[in-house]
């Protein structure tokens, strides 16, 4: 793949587009050539995270191919503008999905994990994409990806009784409707293993429901050898100082809203956060609040994730100060200690002092991934790092039903932390499907006040909101190293000057 400040646009029309992207899925088997700016390169890769990240989570909220798992995710590849149907109007879309599945390439294959995940959500993808396609499209597509099964006529009306009673899938009341394809007995050997294929002088004989479990093990074969290929090649690509920062960042980026901008700011009182942290709180700051209520004191990580988090819900400066300094007291320190050794730095948090940077609240992805808390710490995420029967306990005394806890327990050892804590969001407010993708402690704030209050606003308090401090400007990329900075910048905080942060 190239790529240069400024994209030359492939010009190309009619017959031509459709001949570069025949189809709304693919195997991705030729890399893109044309050049695209860095620009573009970022916003591509984000996109298909997303678009990934929704796959698996809408893969573990809801059974794969029902109508509710269907719609969703079509929903999705509109929202982000990715293709799925076969339609004339759909170069842009198909071009995006094509280069965005390479950028990501780069990004996921750098761990067994990474490509392990990585391939998995591509799979789901193509699963997706192929069960919605039209049937007069499907040879087109098995030849275009070099997968030779052909499509029976004769010998189908001759075997008709064999392949029905060999394979569960087959509808015989729509047989004629049925295409069954002839393949080689190796390319079948899972459903071969399964009892669930009819085999005839060396080829299997397949119903068009079943050929998607051909399709899928070639296409994983596939991408898997294609992606320890990628790792083999990627320290040239790393040694280009405009990509490295970029590839870096993608697998573990965070997408969503920040929370910077607080819209709720003054909106909460300080006596609210004891209610709050029972209802609307997520379970990691529902954690750090009680340890801080019995202890009167965190340790450092503690009070950094819990003191954006507030602050992010809409605590001025001034609700913060105060906050922080009362329940310290409580725990027998000197006033004066907490003004010289506290203040600076918790005004330093809100962007009053130092670089006068506006730091955001931590995401779930932020917490997960680094800083994980060791003997006394309170931070961190519950579902990833206890302990799965203190996990129990504290999830019993949270009143969560036992079948409840048995499934978030099951989505833990499955390593889905996020979608545990969405399904307790889930049972806490008695909703069967909460609607959106939890990524960030805020947003699991945000969406349980917009249900207890019957989709209004948190109540407005009486305390007049602080007037913001301007955020500094970021000036507009005009370069490659620019754009990196930039991007930089927004996928992780910038911890320059924080290091001190409610120091000990």
């Amino acid at each position: 793949m190239q790529f240069s400040e400024r994209r030359m646009k492939l010009r190309l029309l009619g017959d031509q587009r459709s001949a570069t992207y025949p189809h709304s899925l693919q195997f991705y088997l030729e890399p893109p050539s044309e050049n695209i700016s860095l620009i573009e390169f970022e916003s591509l890769a984000i996109d298909r995270v997303k678009l990934l990240k929704a796959v698996e989570n809408l893969g573990l909220s809801y059974m794969k191919g029902s109508q509710e798992y269907q719609s969703k995710l079509e929903n999705e590849l509109r929202k982000l503008k990715f293709s799925y149907r076969e339609t004339r109007e759909e170069y842009e879309p198909r071009r995006k999905d094509h280069i965005s599945h390479f950028i990501l390439r780069l990004a996921y294959c750098q761990s067994e994990d990474l490509r392990r995940w990585f391939i998995q959500q591509e799979m789901d993808l193509l699963r997706f994409r192929f069960s919605i396609l039209s049937k007069d499209k499907i040879q087109d597509f098995l030849k275009d990806s070099h997968l030779h099964f052909d499509a029976i006529s004769d010998e189908k009306k001759n075997l008709q009784e064999k392949i029905i009673a060999s394979s569960p899938s087959s509808n015989g009341t729509q047989w004629e409707l049925e295409a069954v394809y002839k393949i080689p007995f190796a390319d079948a050997l899972d459903l071969f293993r399964g009892r669930k294929v009819y085999l005839e002088d060396g080829f299997a004989y397949v119903p068009l429901k079943d050929i998607v479990v051909i399709i899928l093990n070639e296409f994983r074969a596939k991408l898997s050898k294609a992606l320890a290929l990628t790792a083999r090649a990627l320290p040239a690509v790393q040694s280009d100082e405009r990509l490295q920062p970029l590839l870096n960042h993608l697998s573990h980026s965070y997408t969503g809203q920040d929370y910077s901008i607080q819209g709720h700011v003054g909106k909460i009182s300080l006596e609210q956060i004891d209610s709050l942290s029972m209802k609307s709180f997520p379970p990691c700051m529902r954690q750090l609040h009680k340890a801080l209520r019995e202890n009167h004191h965190l340790r450092h990580g503690g009070r950094m994730q819990y003191g954006l988090f507030l602050k992010g819900i809409g605590l001025t400066l001034e609700q913060a100060l105060q906050f922080w300094k009362q329940e310290f007291i409580r725990g027998k320190m000197d006033p004066d200690k907490f003004d010289k050794g506290y203040s600076y730095n918790i005004r330093h948090s809100f962007g009053k002092e130092g670089k006068r940077t506006d730091y955001t609240p931590y995401s779930c992805l932020k917490i997960i991934l680094t800083n994980p808390p060791s003997q006394g710490d309170y931070h961190g995420c519950p579902f990833r790092h206890s302990d799965p029967e203190l996990l129990k306990q504290k999830l019993q005394s949270y009143k969560i039903a036992p079948g409840g806890i048995t499934q978030i327990l099951e989505l833990v050892k499955g390593t889905h932390y996020q979608v545990a804590c969405q399904k307790y969001f889930e049972m806490t407010h008695n909703v069967d499907d909460c609607g959106f993708s939890l990524n960030h402690p805020n947003q699991f704030f945000v969406e349980s006040q917009r249900i207890l209050n019957g989709g209004k606003d948190i109540k407005k308090e009486s305390i007049q909101p602080e007037t913001p401090q301007p955020k500094p400007s970021v000036p507009k990329a005009k370069d490659a190293s620019a754009t990196v900075a930039a991007l930089n910048s927004s996928l992780d905080i910038d911890m320059a000057g924080l290091e001190d942060y409610f120091s000990e």
